[in-house]
């Protein structure tokens, strides 16, 4: 069993295809199949089930793979970051996050970096969750993930920075405007657009509504925070969101962001495979990212 033969294995997994694997490799589909027949020898099991649409991963494949994956991924890291301790400030930082994080929490952070390390590069990859920042992780991906932080996932580190209070972005011309905090009764009342389906800030928001006796009424739902602020100002109903580093200083005069304490707030910050493992230059980033935020009036929870 060699490194290839689990790189290798672990991308057929993934493509589901030899052939593809092949193209890929620049190799013959007969030499993919070597590496898992070797694979498959030495466990002594099928690891890939074949398919006329291609091939699956066994039980027992799956186990492979994900280890395998979570294996190799680290070794990647720890060579990058030998390799980048060694050229000083040259290299890069890969980031996988939402498409409205880099500009509600990294853009004060993106400009310092640069100007502290103008010859580092830096990488972003939109993720539509937190789920799909984890598996890009899992992966040969990004080093760094921002992240609503949640549940334990395993082999994934998750590292708090901010703590964010809850708003309830409402129309200025509706009476709850004029309040100067929003108590559980009205959210009961409130015709509420809801956020994300499978977020993790759905799922905070849902089970602190649970906890409260509050069942909400909802008939709009929306993919993130921004677009339920626009909709709420656009008078569809009233969004519940975090109150975002330097975003609910000021709605303008359509709107309003009432601060709701009788929520929890929402934790957001890193996920990673390996905090130690990190390159220097990705550290560096993540820690401008955490002094920035904290310069927003947002609680530090740094770790």
């Amino acid at each position: 069993m060699t490194l290839d033969d689990l790189r290798v294995f672990v991308a057929v997994c993934h493509a589901g295809s030899l052939s593809a694997v092949a193209r890929d490799l620049g190799c013959t589909q007969s030499a993919v199949s070597q590496h898992v027949k070797r694979l498959e020898r030495e466990t002594g099991v099928a690891l890939l089930e074949r398919h006329t649409r291609g091939v699956v991963p066994t039980r027992a494949g799956r186990v492979l793979k994900a280890a395998a994956a979570h294996g190799i991924a680290g070794l990647d890291l720890a060579v990058r970051s030998i390799q980048e301790s060694a050229r000083g400030d040259v290299g890069s930082v890969r980031v996988t996050t939402g498409a409205t994080s880099l500009r509600h929490f990294m853009s004060e952070a993106v400009v310092a970096f640069r100007r502290q390390y103008p010859r580092a590069s830096l990488e972003f990859q939109t993720a539509s969750s937190s789920r799909g920042c984890f598996d890009a992780l899992a992966g040969d991906g990004p080093d760094l993930a921002w992240v609503t932080i949640g549940e334990r996932v395993p082999g994934i580190e998750q590292h708090p920075v901010v703590d964010l209070p809850w708003v309830l972005a409402v129309r200025s011309d509706d009476p709850l405007a004029a309040r100067r905090r929003i108590e559980a009764d009205d959210l009961a009342g409130i015709r509420h657009i809801r956020l994300p389906a499978r977020s993790t800030s759905r799922a905070h928001l849902d089970a602190a509504f649970a906890r409260l006796g509050i069942r909400d009424r909802s008939d709009t739902s929306v993919a993130d925070w921004d677009t339920a602020i626009l909709l709420a100002g656009l008078g569809l109903g009233h969004a519940v969101v975090p109150a975002l580093p330097g975003r609910f200083t000021d709605g303008g005069d359509a709107l309003r962001f009432v601060p709701v304490p009788v929520l929890p707030p929402l934790s957001v910050g890193w996920a990673v495979r390996n905090w130690d493992a990190l390159t220097p230059l990705a550290r560096a980033f993540a820690e401008t990212v955490r002094r920035t935020c904290g310069r927003t009036g947002t609680q530090d929870a740094s770790p």
